[in-house]
């Protein structure tokens, strides 16, 4: 009898569970939530106005993608539970939330609705910038040696500044929570009724390290003397690798679901790590980027490299024996969304309807009709601030050399670009500091969807790309750590490189560089080269400045 795992996997706007076969990797159903309460990074369901920079998201929404599309995949499919040997968990990452001492977030309180730091911040919330700048000198200062793990900086998106924005800015919330918890570790603990937490979060987000553990009280008594003891307090120490069994589930959460009593709950994981073994990589060299309203790019190697403007690396924080780095783009799909919405003609949206197709695909169709640097565009990709390798939210976005006869689709395709230059700029970076990046391979809507965007991604990158075979390749990673919580004894797998051989795909299909375009691209990147550093690096503090008299002007 054939043997199932679920996984659950948790992105910006929407959840979804995803049942697969474990011998094969067959992917049987699927089932998409989209979160009622979407982003409030304006205002809260009260009409509460949030300030600048802020992102949260309700908890609510997030039980509703588990009660809902995971007996939706058991439906659909006619699995019986007894067959689904196994349940693992993603999320997006850092995205934390306040909670009691029994899971229950402070948001759900009676007279905490209306305070915005008692919801989930998003790891898009970036309103805790001052906090990491603050972190980032005192740690600097005091030679901290973890500093160099995290490419020197930590960002605003991590844990601690987030928290620390809680204790500055509400704390009453800091003293009425209990535990400040990742997203994935809360649903894994909702799902078992027992609290974990899970190396790759704990490592890539919140400083923890394998051997060290997290940074000393002393330096957090420095940054604020009532965040001393913040470890003990609000994080917890009890780490668990990936891959572990976290629990099993609850009687109440097998009613809710359909899943029997018992079955093992893998520990949480971040969405972009958990689709690593996805896509098979079971070795170093292999860059994996995670292309939806942001990137994350993914890479293992042998050994610890310090590479500056990284979000980090950690031992075992993907896969076991091998070092996992982790970098950025804070805003990729996003960028297209923004343009759709804001800047594309009413005519454009009738004409895709006339051809049968949606707004993306129609602007692409257009896009793809110009050569490289044709329509004398450049553009920066940093409408979210940059995360790799500048790491600084307080970046803006740019578009050069507009002109009255601009159109959209060449916006759309100059967006395009920038943003394949920065994931250019990242590779680089990791090659320039000892660690290699000798393959590359893509997952997410963009890469699925999108043979315009990859081919420019080849062209700019100048290496071949090859694509997941999974349409849902954080939710495949998640089954797949699900099996390995499962263990073979049960008719999963021991090792996660088995599991990966086994149930992780690639489409046949590769995107190789055209050699024209290239040569065109490298002049384009060199532009985009000197921009990034000008603006970027302090050459010219504009956009920071621009930002400064906006918050003064809001406030006013």
């Amino acid at each position: 009898m054939a043997k199932y795992s679920i996984g659950i996997d948790y992105g910006t706007l929407s959840g979804r569970a995803l049942l697969v076969n474990v011998e094969t990797g067959e992917e049987i159903a699927t089932s998409v939530y989209d979160y009622p309460h979407k982003v409030m990074d304006e205002a809260l369901p009260s009409g509460k106005r949030l300030g600048v920079d802020f992102a949260l998201e309700h908890p609510r929404d997030y039980l509703d993608v588990i009660e809902k599309t995971v007996p939706a995949v058991l439906r659909e499919s006619g699995v019986s539970a007894d067959d689904i040997i196994g349940v693992g968990v993603d999320f997006t990452s850092c995205t934390v939330m306040p909670v009691k001492a029994d899971g229950t977030p402070v948001c759900f309180l009676p007279g905490f609705e209306d305070n915005p730091h008692a919801y989930v911040k998003l790891w898009k919330h970036h309103a805790a910038q001052d906090k990491a700048n603050k972190l980032n000198e005192i740690a600097a200062a005091r030679g901290e040696k973890w500093l160099a793990r995290y490419g020197n900086k930590i960002s605003s998106e991590w844990v601690i500044p987030k928290i620390w924005q809680i204790l500055s800015d509400a704390p009453e919330v800091y003293e009425e929570m209990d535990r400040f918890i990742e997203a994935a570790d809360w649903l894994v603990w909702q799902l078992t009724g027992k609290e974990t937490r899970n190396s790759c979060c704990a490592g890539y987000k919140a400083i923890w390290h394998k051997q060290d553990g997290y940074p000393s009280k002393e330096f957090f008594a420095a940054l604020d003397p009532r965040l001393e003891n913040v470890v003990e307090e609000k994080l917890g120490t009890d780490i668990l690798p990936l891959g572990s069994r976290a629990g099993g589930i609850t009687e109440e959460m097998a009613a809710k679901t359909g899943l029997r009593a018992g079955t093992p709950v893998a520990v949480g994981n971040v969405d972009a790590h958990v689709c690593v073994p996805a896509v098979g990589i079971d070795g170093p060299g292999k860059m994996l980027a995670i292309m939806g309203t942001s990137t994350c790019h993914i890479l293992m190697c042998e050994k610890e490299c310090s590479v500056p403007g990284i979000c980090g690396y950690v031992e075992d924080g993907v896969m076991p024996g091998l070092v996992g780095y982790e970098a950025g783009q804070s805003c990729v799909g996003d960028h297209f969304a923004w343009l759709v919405k804001n800047c594309v003609p009413p005519r454009y949206f009738e004409e895709a309807e006339k051809e049968g197709l949606d707004i993306h695909a129609y602007l692409q169709k257009k896009a793809g009709e110009q050569k490289p640097g044709e329509s004398g565009l450049l553009a920066l990709d940093w409408w979210n601030g940059n995360r790799s390798v500048l790491v600084d939210v307080d970046l803006t976005g740019m578009m050069l050399g507009m002109t009255l006869t601009t159109k959209p689709e060449e916006m759309y395709r100059a967006l395009v670009e920038a943003t394949a230059y920065g994931t250019r700029k990242i590779i680089e970076n990791f090659e320039e500091n000892g660690v290699p990046v000798d393959e590359f391979y893509a997952s997410g809507g963009i890469a699925e969807k999108s043979a315009f965007a990859m081919q420019i991604y080849a062209d700019i990158i100048k290496k071949p790309i090859r694509i997941s075979g999974s349409a849902q390749g954080p939710a495949l990673g998640a089954a797949i750590f699900g099996a390995v919580a499962a263990g073979k004894e049960n008719g999963g797998y021991d090792s996660v490189y088995d599991a990966a051989r086994a149930m992780g795909k690639l489409k046949d299909a590769v995107y190789t560089p055209n050699e024209e375009n290239t040569k065109t691209y490298d002049k384009l990147y060199a532009e985009y080269d000197v921009l990034h550093d000008y603006f970027g690096r302090g050459g010219n503090d504009v956009m920071k400045r621009l930002k400064e008299i906006k918050k003064g002007a809001q406030n006013a």
